[in-house]
């Protein structure tokens, strides 16, 4: 089969997936929506939604403007339009999960009044909207704009349109998201002792348009740029990784290994569906399993057909196996015994909670590094560069079902959020929250794919860079090379810093208006009287805008003051250290966080005294902290790593 003819077939695979998602979203659309209250709350988490992200996407169209004429100027004009795709690609990714996500809840709550199953049904459709989504945006987008441009080194700006779009959208929606959370919790929760997402509760509509807005269109946007970004590493390497016969079959190798994952994920999310009655956690778990098992059998006489060796299929599989395993690690440090312990140290105190929460985020971190270098080392020696970026594309080709099952999670969180304030009963949020709990846990998982395959396409975009700027070597003892690591190691401490006091200050806003109608409304205690809803969702909403501008921008500019003023060596040596220390500080807040959650969801379901004890109450403040590690600032590292390593590569050529 010809390249042209695999080309013209990864592009048709990409538009059938989107087709799929719209036939997903309009059989969820034609659920059943339950009654006019849960309706009513429903839409109230719509409207607040939508009205989120056009004000954001809106503040997001100044920048993208100056960007594309930053590129048209100094880049290429082709460059900026490639830009501009991978920007408006990204702000689809994000739009089309919100849309699903927002309609799928309602539809979820009222599927729980028939049992598990078919709530879990409804939930992973919907989620099944954005993972399609995410999978069908960038195998079309990328066949599309190697179609128009046939130079990986303009598709670069395709993925910092991407990557750029993402770290805004996820930077601004968990910002939102977490200070809705924290600011709910601590005076629903701790302060008047009420139940979370209680109709008393001023914040919980706002805590609801928060899980949309943050954990599915900022992490479609996020995961999306991960998704390009590693087969445009693989794409870039590949124009000198083999002889000149093979060029163009090396180039188009990761974009036909992601349409072959796109198949591979609608068969494993099919899977899902036919097995999720019993065991929903081992349905999920198997989906992801199955669709990357069909990704390695055919990849295997694709690898040999195209590039005449298979030594990029065992990258493949070293990566597969890895995000595997980072996954599996993560479940197990936010379900497994550790979440036990974890709310046990509550019996003792806030303080206990939160040490003991911190302590097993850092020793998550020791299995994942060790194999994220593994898979460094077996690739590099299977295929030098080229085989590390196949090993990140091999950790996201199934991308497909790894978002379906990720954003299936804040789906059931609505769910129960929509349970709680229309009144359903306990059997019905008893469902939800444990459709929920496992949201939490798929979630972890789908973050450890997305950071190992940050660490191997970070990496490879650095060696992409070194390649264009003709360095040859980043030599550690170069005064340079060394002040660039320490600066590239100090930014995911200090754009964590920025993103976490972001949330505290925007929820430190929402606590105070929470408090005040709790003491101005007459009645409202007592539930006699409703909750002014649209005041927190409008201070959400402009702190979120205003508090996601700073840390964003000085992303995306870092790299470039660096190289102009310093050079390129000391921009290789900024990406070296921001890679290393970014990597670790995201799987440590990442599996902290969920680990937080998931321990107060434990004694939540009445373990050591259940809700209402000092030991929920010490657990809750641990959740708190945990909030803006594990959905603000730990995804965002991944974005981080990566966005800086692109934009050094597509501005490359103007450093000194």
């Amino acid at each position: 089969m010809s390249s042209n003819t695999l080309l013209t077939l990864s592009t048709i695979i990409g538009g059938g997936t989107l087709l799929l998602a719209y036939y997903f979203y309009t059989w969820v659309s034609k659920q059943p929506a339950g009654t006019e209250r849960m309706r009513e709350i429903a839409s109230a988490i719509h409207e607040g939604a939508v009205a989120f992200l056009k004000r954001e996407y809106l503040t997001l169209v100044y920048f993208i403007i100056v960007m594309t004429a930053v590129i048209a100027i100094f880049i290429n004009p082709y460059s900026a339009i490639a830009y501009v795709m991978g920007s408006i690609s990204s702000i689809f990714a994000g739009w089309f999960g919100m849309q699903a996500a927002t309609r799928a809840n309602v539809r979820t709550t009222e599927a729980a009044k028939k049992g598990q199953s078919q709530a879990l049904r409804v939930a992973f459709t919907g989620g099944s909207v954005m993972g399609l989504a995410v999978a069908g945006l960038g195998v079309f987008g990328l066949s599309i704009a190697y179609l128009i441009f046939k130079d990986p080194n303009v598709i670069n700006a395709f993925g910092m349109g991407a990557s750029s779009v993402a770290l805004f959208a996820r930077v601004g929606g968990g910002i939102y998201t977490k200070s809705a959370d924290v600011g709910s919790d601590l005076v629903g929760k701790v302060e008047k002792n009420i139940p979370e997402d209680d109709p008393r509760n001023a914040g919980v509509i706002a805590d609801n348009v928060g899980d949309n807005v943050g954990d599915v269109a900022g992490m479609g946007a996020d995961l999306f740029e991960s998704y390009v970004g590693a087969v445009i590493a693989a794409m870039v390497i590949g124009l000198t990784a083999f002889s000149k016969e093979l060029s163009l079959n090396a180039i188009l190798y990761p974009l036909i290994l992601i349409a072959v994952g796109t198949v591979a994920s609608i068969i494993g999310s099919f899977y899902v569906q036919l097995f999720g009655k019993g065991d929903p956690q081992s349905a999920l778990r198997w989906g992801t399993y199955v669709s990357a098992i069909i990704l390695v059998i055919v990849a295997i006489p694709l690898t040999k057909s195209l590039l005449n060796t298979y030594n990029p299929l065992f990258a493949l599989l070293a990566g597969l196996i890895v995000g595997i395993i980072i996954g599996l690690v993560s479940e197990y440090y936010t379900s497994g015994k550790p979440i036990v312990s974890l709310a046990e140290s509550a019996q003792t105190g806030a303080g206990t909670v939160i040490i003991r929460g911190l302590a097993l985020g850092m020793k998550s971190i020791i299995v994942p590094v060790i194999m994220i270098a593994g898979a460094i080392g077996i690739s590099w020696a299977l295929n030098g560069l080229y085989g590390v970026a196949i090993a990140g594309v091999g950790m996201l080709a199934t991308i497909g079902i790894v978002m379906s099952t990720d954003a299936y999670g804040p789906i059931a969180d609505n769910a129960g959020g929509i349970a709680e304030m229309a009144g359903l009963g306990a059997n019905i949020r008893k469902i939800t929250d444990r459709l929920d709990a496992l949201g939490n846990t798929t979630a972890a998982i789908g973050k450890g794919f997305a950071i190992g395959s940050a660490a191997l396409t970070a990496l490879a975009l650095f060696s992409a860079y070194t390649h264009t700027v003709g360095l040859s070597i980043v030599n550690i003892l170069s005064v340079k090379s060394l002040i660039g690591a320490f600066i590239g190691a100090l930014m995911p401490f200090m754009f964590s810093a920025f993103a976490m006091e972001a949330v505290g200050r925007t929820a430190n806003l929402i606590v105070e208006e929470v408090r005040r109608q709790f003491r101005e409304i007459k009645g409202l205690m007592e539930g006699k009287a409703r909750a002014e809803y649209a005041r927190c969702v409008d201070i959400a909403t402009k702190g979120a805008l205003r508090e996601m501008l700073a840390p964003s921008i000085t992303a995306v500019v870092a790299p470039i003051i660096i190289g102009l003023v310093l050079g390129k060596e000391a921009v290789g040596g900024f990406l070296l250290g921001a890679i290393l220390t970014g990597v670790a500080l995201a799987i440590m807040m990442a599996n902290s966080g969920g680990a937080w959650d998931n321990a107060k969801k434990y004694i939540e379901a009445g373990n050591l005294g259940g809700k209402g004890t000092p030991t929920h109450a010490a657990a809750v403040i641990g959740d708190t902290v945990g909030d803006p590690f594990k959905d603000t600032a730990g995804p965002s590292m991944n974005i981080l790593i990566k966005l800086m390593s692109i934009i050094a590569l597509v501005f490359g050529i103007i450093f000194r």
